[in-house]
């Protein structure tokens, strides 16, 4: 008879998955050996088990398909939770297998005893406790279904002897995603055609909702005459071929988007769940489409919401919409956009004499040569404004960040289970050097298990978006400078390809080698401290903020720091 760990693994390979990312342990034994036994699902051993949650949210986002991680009990399932929630929150599905103390230990303060039920619920779709063999495979299934389902994290808890009991039952189902067409009722589409109709300045907000809805989306702007702003989630869908894309909003987002949402009388939110409350309209008209009613109005006051898929409900909505003949709406905030992005253009460039290399022109050289379908990872912070605004989307490129979870770290943990899912393209892992520092042993999983990743570590010698923070809101810096090794040395020490720049003249040359090497790379790059990435409006708030930060800064005797900050942002800000 087949043992509970056996079947588990009967039923991945039954549903087409060939990589469990992880890391062993005693409690795990059972898993881990039926993996050798049948031998065609690949164990991908991670260094941490934090990175494996992230590699296996990456790769469910990649492939769109279920993916699956694994922890040892206690400490060893515990480190996965903060990749489970970047996973939960991106709402990719994701099985996690939690292997547990022995059942007869439990409650007794037993050694590496935690409860992962409870660990685990806030972060996932569903967690449950297999107590007993005869539960298995159906919690399997409901498991598996249920993140397929629910986009989301399913967690089984499984204790090591459970693992290794004979099931009675050795069914493999096959997990099949139902994929139904949801489209609001008549009467809603009429009235949301109604306010859409009696509007003069539709604004369109796009977000994650509208992947797979790109040509209708156009479509809808092109007949409403209404700019289209992305979220940054939305980029990657919505952006590219586009003559009414007016940029991103939001605290990273370009001053088009912004004014783009301001001069709406109607706002059009399309599968966005933009948190900014600041910057929606304030008196404008607020219809809202998303396919989770719950989400209807979570972040501003609506007018309408319908639930719907955003390709069906635009298919539905148009031929119920009166073509906009006054353009002036769109006209004006598309050549606003030009002018915006031609400022943001000039910024990009090469920095003069030895003056450390700007990131904006780092991110450019990245677009220009990475490939036309290169997936992009981008740690959060400024990494992350340098990708949304300078990395090129155009249908085939991808952009995977921990965008809803905010999470330190992730460009390289994304990086490996973007490779992973998809070993023919090129992964760039947009890393900041706090973020890299934070999980450097991960790099030593692109050499063990062959994973081409090239990791760009934008390498400022501090928490560079922390300290942008902590000046708008009026606070000297503190605590946020980071003493970094050559990174291209110990990448090296790795065995990884790597080089180190610290002038604008050898980058070029640096980034075309790195990004054409067989093999995992590393570019260490010396960039610019003092650079402000300016949000789109300054709210007086910030105004007052950096203001309190200059006097405060001269007083505790750092103005030097402010003759850096001049000297770097200059050309910004005249």
């Amino acid at each position: 008879m087949a043992t509970v760990a056996e079947n588990i693994v009967r039923t991945l390979r039954a549903n087409d998955i060939d990589r469990v990312y992880g890391i062993p342990g005693d409690s795990l034994n059972g898993f881990t050996d039926a993996l050798r036994k049948d031998g065609t699902i690949r164990w991908l051993h991670v260094r941490h088990e934090e990175s494996a949650a992230f590699a296996a949210a990456a790769d469910a986002a990649i492939n769109g398909e279920l993916a699956v991680v694994a922890g040892s009990c206690g400490p060893g399932n515990l480190h996965l939770i903060n990749g489970l929630f970047d996973a939960q929150r991106s709402r990719v599905p994701v099985l996690a297998i939690a292997a547990h103390i022995p059942t007869s230990e439990i409650g007794t303060g037993y050694f590496q005893e935690t409860h992962p039920q409870e660990l685990f619920r806030e972060c996932s779709v569903y967690v449950e406790y297999v107590a007993d063999p005869v539960q298995m495979p159906r919690l399997l299934e409901i498991a598996m279904r249920t993140a397929v389902e629910e986009r989301g994290v399913a967690v089984l808890v499984i204790p090591g002897e459970v693992a290794l009991a004979e099931i009675k039952d050795d069914r493999a189902a096959v997990i099949e995603r139902a994929r139904p067409v949801v489209v609001p009722s008549p009467s809603e589409l009429e009235k949301a055609a109604q306010l859409l109709n009696a509007a003069k300045n539709v604004t369109i907000l796009a977000g994650a909702g509208v992947e797979g809805a790109h040509d209708e989306v156009v479509a809808l702007a092109d007949k409403l005459a209404a700019p289209i702003v992305h979220a940054l989630r939305g980029k990657e869908f919505i952006e590219y071929d586009n003559p009414f894309d007016v940029g991103m909003t939001g605290l990273l987002g370009f001053a088009s988007g912004y004014r783009a949402m301001e001069s709406a009388d109607t706002l059009l939110v399309l599968g966005s769940d933009f948190p900014y409350a600041q910057f929606y309209p304030d008196d404008a008209t607020t219809i809202q489409v998303d396919i989770r009613g719950s989400q209807l109005g979570r972040r501003h006051p609506l007018d309408l919401g319908l639930v719907g898929d955003v390709r069906a409900t635009a298919e539905a909505l148009l031929p119920r919409l009166a073509e906009k003949s006054d353009r002036s709406h769109v006209d004006d905030a598309v050549a606003h956009y030009r002018k915006t992005r031609a400022k943001l253009d000039e910024l990009a460039v090469p920095a003069k004499g030895k003056n450390p290399i700007h990131p904006q022109y780092l991110a450019r050289l990245l677009d220009e040569n990475a490939t036309d379908d290169a997936i992009f990872t981008a740690d959060v912070g400024s990494p992350t404004v340098w990708a949304a605004r300078y990395l090129t989307m155009n249908g085939r490129r991808r952009l995977i960040g921990s965008f809803t979870h905010g999470s330190m770290a992730n460009a390289l943990m994304h990086g490996i289970g973007a490779q992973a899912a998809q070993p023919d393209r090129q992964v760039v892992a947009l890393a900041g050097d706090g973020g890299l520092a934070m999980m450097l042993g991960e790099l030593i999983t692109l050499t063990q298990n062959r994973l081409p990743v090239k990791t760009i570590v934008v390498n400022n010698s501090s928490l560079n978006f922390v300290e942008l923070e902590m000046k708008a809101a009026g606070f000297v810096t503190y605590a946020t400078d980071l003493e970094n090794p050559n990174f291209a040395a110990v990448a090296e020490a790795l065995g990884i390809f790597a080089r180190r720049v610290e002038r604008s003249e050898d980058l070029p040359d640096a980034v075309a080698e790195v990004l054409a090497h067989d093999g995992p790379a590393l570019l260490d790059v010396v960039t610019e401290r003092q650079e402000l990435s300016m949000p789109p409006a300054i709210s007086a708030e910030q105004v007052k903020g950096f203001a309190l930060y200059a006097i405060r800064t001269v007083m505790s005797g750092r103005g030097d720091e402010l003759l850096d900050l001049a000297r770097a942002n200059w050309r910004q800000l005249f």
